[in-house]
């Protein structure tokens, strides 16, 4: 149970982990008495929590599910209160969400698609959550996000980076928070140029899936912009934990730079093997060897170790902010468990309480008023700068980091240091960019 008194909050299990991996089908069926799926009757209100318990990404799912915990403790009177005190929105009050009690279930995604579907299912038709937040892949955010459209709740989505999320596979009940690969490649593009020039040769190694395909995309489009050449494109499995007969071609591939599409233990098993083929060490085309990894975060970099010094990527949001928002965050997220949140932590809080804020602004759980209250929706106070909800796509956008592993760290924690903070405008792109061409949002679904 969390610190805050267990009288105020009822944590449920879900059952949604057996079978996860049987195709079910998606009929969802809402009470005749209610306006909308899962519409809530009685003192309490059930969020759906679904994360990486397992796989390759469940240190992102673990800080995750840490973060919704103080989510629903300040949500409910408990704790310093957080960010709520920072939002620049002043609807949330600490009493539940409208007047309810917050309660949660839990699920694992296993990092796979099918298992997070089940997961989600068993969330909305047996607990009755009547929103669904989470995950730490772009793959099973596509998925659970068009399950919720299909069932007619909310899905606030965790962390998911691939361009798709919000572009061709956009659904009206589904929010992203988090930045994506376009976003990264503009904000990484001119930090590279002036670090490495233009005249450079990439070689690219990308996870086999959604996020890898865009975040591949994404670099290449910009880097190439500045002049570099893409020598070689290379997919990689998402369950790989050995990556040394994809570095191995690079030594003879004529690349001066290494791009590691990869994410959480993929890119640490695979920056790892990079390092012990001294790929670091080599000096090609007559220019130091360099490795890229467009995607960062601290607990990539803590389980990389010494092999992140010097090395740059973007990253949503880091501890070492200085506004109120991230202070506060980092000051309740420390306290309570003892050390500092991840970006994946501040992604899912984040979400969260936007979540619970919208059902206060609109004055109801129905999904079409919550939808209607986030779209359009600037909001200041909970790190990153001033933020847009974007109506036409539901896609955040805010200022993005450009980070580096440091090479001197004070401690396990200290790892990344911020060289620039991008403006929101450099990262900003049009509704109907190529990159996100494809697919229509739709009409808010209430499931009813």
């Amino acid at each position: 149970m969390s610190e805050f008194d267990a009288s105020r909050r009822r944590v449920l299990k879900t059952g949604a982990i057996a079978g996860a991996g049987v195709a079910l089908p998606t009929i969802f069926t809402a009470s005749s008495a209610a306006a909308f799926t899962n519409e809530p009757t009685g003192g309490t209100v059930t969020l759906g929590f679904n994360v990486p318990q397992t796989g390759p990404y469940a240190d992102e799912g673990a800080d995750e599910l840490r973060a919704y915990e103080l989510a629903v403790e300040h949500l409910n009177g408990g704790g310093d209160g957080g960010m709520m005190n920072t939002f620049s929105s002043k609807a949330l009050q600490g009493s539940g969400i409208l007047g309810k009690q917050v309660e949660y279930v839990t699920g694992d995604t296993q990092t796979k698609s099918d298992a997070a579907r089940a997961s989600a299912k068993s969330m909305i038709e047996k607990d009755g959550a009547v929103m669904i937040t989470g995950g730490s892949s772009s793959g099973v955010a596509i998925a659970v996000q068009g399950l919720c459209q299909e069932a007619g709740v909310i899905f606030m989505a965790g962390l998911t980076h691939s361009n798709d999320t919000t572009g061709k596979d956009k659904k009206a009940n589904g929010f992203r928070h988090f930045f994506n690969g376009y976003m990264s490649g503009a904000a990484l593009a001119p930090v590279l140029k002036n670090l490495y020039g233009t005249d450079r040769t990439a070689y690219h190694l990308t996870a086999d899936y959604t996020w890898g395909w865009t975040q591949e995309e994404s670099i290449a489009a910009a880097t190439e912009a500045l002049g570099w050449n893409t020598v070689n494109k290379v997919r990689t499995p998402l369950a790989a934990t050995d990556f040394s007969s994809y570095i191995a071609p690079v030594l003879n591939s004529g690349a001066d730079v290494l791009v590691l599409n990869h994410y959480g233990g993929n890119m640490v098993n695979s920056l790892t093997n990079a390092v012990q083929f001294g790929l670091r060490d080599k000096v090609v085309n007559g220019k130091n060897f360099e490795i890229v990894v467009p995607l960062y975060s601290r607990l990539m970099a803590k389980g990389a170790g010494a092999n992140v010094k010097g090395i740059h990527g973007s990253t949503n949001w880091h501890w070492t902010l200085q506004d109120e928002g991230s202070k506060a965050f980092v000051k309740s997220f420390g306290t309570k468990y003892g050390f500092p949140p991840s970006q994946a932590a501040h992604t899912t809080y984040c979400q969260t309480l936007l979540y619970a804020d919208a059902v206060e602004r609109a004055g109801t759980f129905n999904p079409c008023g919550v939808v209607e209250a986030l779209e359009g929706f600037e909001f200041d106070g909970l790190g990153n700068g001033k933020t847009l909800y974007r109506a036409e796509d539901h896609q955040c956008f805010k200022d993005v980091l450009v980070v580096r592993g440091k090479e001197n760290p004070t401690s396990e924690f200290d790892l990344l240091e911020v060289v620039e903070v991008t403006p929101r405008a450099q990262v900003e792109y049009a509704p109907d960019h190529p990159m996100f061409a494809g697919g229509q949002l739709g009409s808010c679904n209430p499931g009813a």
